[in-house]
């Protein structure tokens, strides 16, 4: 089962159904007497790049240091505020690129209504029939392809009897709206002085019947079939070639974003008249080829009962617990996680924000941007395991266009060398501090965590060459915390920083944020100065001496400890939590995403992840989307698969809409690629040294198969098992390397050769 389906329109926007092909997206309501397509488009940020950087933070570094170390955090807090924070505070916001808009006529009494989306196509349909056409059935079709960026959505009538209106509307922020052609309109506008233009065109091509433009509307009569093509154009896309934009070594300015909107609604009409010479059913065979040559390479196949294929969706969501359950919307849960990655993240284009490209609002939670303290990490954690690498690859742009910020924030905020972010970044790279909001905003390990994704990228696949273009960025990050640190009884720590997004208690019952060496900040660190030791041996020891240096700074590393209650402890004090039930577990990132902590190479620190799981879940952890996400691939690397399907059942039933979107509150797309990435580490997990086969297989997925996922070290996987025992493993590598492969206490040793399937039986 591949569809989502409901038997009435959406009501409400997060009833609305996505598509997207990277760059636009749209929420489709399916209304009768009015169809709603919720228009996005990546590139939509409100605003011109601007220097941040605080110019008064390099002065007061040392006199916040020293207040923190003698323990008067309520001091080194006020100044932080004054002194550290972004001047302004904010940086910029993403927006949604506003509704078209469509009013049917002859549309009163309708019957057999039924929406859809085949995330196995990437379809959306609507078929409904006419009463006062007997016999008279429509259907809207509705696709957003990547290969010739445009969205479709063509109307087909048993008779000669589509009549609607089409208008653009963008309610606030936005210059025209108008008759661009006899069959076209256009609504264009910018984002603010210096800031991105754009251009959203609708065109109408009709089978019979008439279309015509009065004024700002697009009027289609009495046809029997109408094709509506939309995109949009930016002015961030029209230089998008000009790559010097995106080198590491040059700050992006945004100067030559500021175009004529009568350029972009040029290019605009230039792509969807090549779309309408493709024709509509060649068009689609081009999506659906490209599409699918991604959705394809993975197929997850759990035992279920397939009666519960006649319920909708939101009916089969409301019914599932751990006494009703559903592995086939399990199933549909997990590939429409993949849905959403290719939909909403191609090479070329822009990373997935907090709502991806399916923001609803103007003025959007948080601004919609990229919250780097974890959210926009979580999004891409699936991209490699579920085979969808090549949708990794603009978050590497993002973190390129930081690098030229975050020196320039380095060097005036700290008087450090190499690139530093903080925990929000946005279309230009802003590297400055986000907010005036002490639990987040002074955290200065923003790029740090990003970089470790580039080595992940490269563990999975072996690409020599984007190691070598890539390490360049990753050794920027460790050189800033060369400088940085500083030493404290012996040990390296930073400060100041803080553990996302908490508050810790001092003995005195003071309450504080800012600390000197939270416990997250080492573990990412650790990862970050082993993947660059590892990466300049890979490149010839081209850089050997930055990497003894990087080896001493670790042998000075706070090490991870156990507190009095038996817990890992996020700071180096063992202090007690003001919100003992937090949304961020920041502590165990050594457990997830990192493999700092495992079952059984560290199995004190494993025994301590539990109970920091169980203290904080006792606490009424895990009750936003994303955070009950991260706690499901907690359970899963503690191989506790009982915990884990809990947790999993309970991201279903308290944290996902009826269009199956991840809920924080409000939507945040980060849940979703959270939860999708967990059910690959239930089935599957992996390092640099071994395979580790059903780790964490629930009794409820008795018998399945998993084809296409894939292992660090370069190989894809399929698993077959029966009554809980695997069968059968294909390991079909990419590229020639050596591992353990680990299944219960069974260990085999394998030389696997590039190209060469091996295939292993288990009795």
């Amino acid at each position: 089962m591949t569809k989502l389906w409901y038997e009435e329109p959406a009501k409400q926007w997060e009833e609305a159904l996505p598509i997207g092909n990277g760059r636009l997206g749209a929420m489709i309501f399916g209304g009768i007497k009015e169809e709603v397509l919720q228009l996005n488009e990546d590139s939509i940020w409100y605003g011109a790049p601007v220097d941040r950087n605080n110019p008064d933070a390099r002065s007061h570094l040392e006199e916040v240091r020293k207040l923190i170390l003698e323990g008067k955090i309520p001091e080194a807090e006020r100044i932080l505020t004054y002194a550290f924070s972004g001047t302004p505070a904010s940086q910029r916001p993403y927006q949604t690129l506003g509704n078209l808009n469509i009013q049917f006529m002859n549309t009163d009494e309708t019957n057999s209504y039924q929406r859809e989306l085949d995330i196995s196509q990437a379809l959306h349909r609507v078929n409904y029939h006419l009463q006062q056409y007997p016999g008279c059935q429509i259907t809207r079709e509705t696709f957003a392809s990547a290969k010739d960026q445009i969205i479709v959505m063509q109307f087909n009538s048993e008779a000669n009897n589509l009549s609607f209106d089409v208008t653009l509307n963008r309610v606030i922020y936005y210059d025209r709206a108008y008759g661009f052609s006899k069959n076209s309109i256009v609504m264009d506008g910018n984002l603010g002085e210096g800031g991105n233009s754009f251009a959203v065109m609708v065109k109408a091509v009709t089978d019979n019947g008439t279309v015509e433009t009065i004024g700002e509307h697009l009027l289609v009569r009495d046809a029997k079939s109408v094709t509506l093509y939309v995109t949009v154009m930016t002015s961030f896309y029209l230089y998008n070639a000009e790559k010097d934009n995106y080198i590491t070594d040059k700050k992006y300015t945004g100067k030559k974003q500021i175009v004529l909107t009568d350029s972009l609604a040029a290019e605009a009409d230039r792509i969807i008249n090549s779309a309408i010479a493709i024709g509509y059913e060649r068009l689609k065979d081009r999506h659906l080829q490209d599409y699918k040559e991604l959705f394809d390479r993975v197929e997850l196949q759990l035992e279920y009962n397939s009666e519960l294929d006649r319920l909708p969706t939101n009916q089969r969501l409301a019914r599932i617990d751990e006494d009703h359950p559903d592995n086939g919307l399990m199933m549909l849960y997990y590939q429409f996680g993949r849905y959403l990655m290719i939909s909403g993240s191609r090479p070329g284009g822009l990373p997935l924000n907090l709502q991806g490209i399916w923001c609803k609002d103007y003025d959007s939670a948080w601004g919609s941007k990229y919250t780097i303290n974890i959210n926009t990490e979580m999004n891409y954690w699936p991209a490699e395991t579920c085979n969808l690498s090549e949708c990794h690859e603009p978050l590497f742009d993002l973190i390129k266009r930081m690098v030229a910020s975050g020196r320039e924030t380095a060097e005036k905020m700290y008087g450090c060398k190499g690139f530093v972010a903080h925990h929000n970044t946005d279309i230009f790279g802003d590297t400055a501090p986000q907010d005036i909001y002490i639990p987040a905003t002074y955290w200065v390990m923003g790029a740090a965590w990003l970089c470790t994704h580039i080595w992940e990228h490269y563990v999975f696949t072996g690409d020599n060459v984007f190691l070598r273009e890539s390490y360049p960025i990753m050794k920027e990050a460790a050189l800033f915390f060369t400088d940085f640190l500083i030493e404290e009884e012996g040990y390296l720590v930073t400060c100041p920083s803080v553990s996302p997004e908490n508050t810790y208690i001092l003995p005195s019952g003071v309450s504080g944020c800012v600390c000197a060496g939270a416990s997250m900040d080492t573990q990412i660190l650790r990862d970050l100065f082993n993947n660059c030791i590892k990466a300049s041996r890979l490149l010839g020891n081209t850089d050997s001496d930055f990497a003894l240096k990087l080896e001493e700074l670790m042998n000075k590393f706070v090490p991870i400890q156990v507190g009095r209650h038996g817990q890992i402890m996020e700071w180096r004090e063992d202090y007690e939590e003001a919100e003992p039930g937090h949304r961020h577990i920041s502590q165990l990132y050594a457990l997830y995403p990192s493999n700092q902590i495992t079952v059984d190479q560290t199995p004190e620190l494993a025994e301590a992840a539990k109970v920091t799981l169980r203290r904080r879940l006792a606490s009424g952890g895990g009750h936003t989307g994303w955070s009950r996400a991260w706690i499901i691939n907690m359970y899963a690397r503690l191989w506790d698969e009982k915990s884990a399907y809990e947790h999993l059942i309970k991201i279903l039933t308290k944290s996902t809409l009826n269009n199956l979107f991840d809920n924080h509150p409000p939507f945040q797309i980060d849940g979703n690629f959270g939860a999708t990435a967990a059910m690959v580490e239930m089935l599957v997990q992996s390092d640099e040294n071994r395979i580790v086969l059903l780790p964490a297989l629930p009794k409820e997925w008795n018998t399945g198969s998993v084809k296409g996922i894939c292992v660090r070290g370069g190989a894809e996987l399929t698993l077959v098992w029966c009554d809980r025992s695997l069968k059968e493993v294909v390991l079909q590598p990419k590229r020639s390397f050596v591992t353990k492969l680990c299944y219960a206490s069974q260990v085999k040793e394998l030389n696997l050769i590039a190209g060469q399937m091996m295939i292993i039986k288990y009795e």
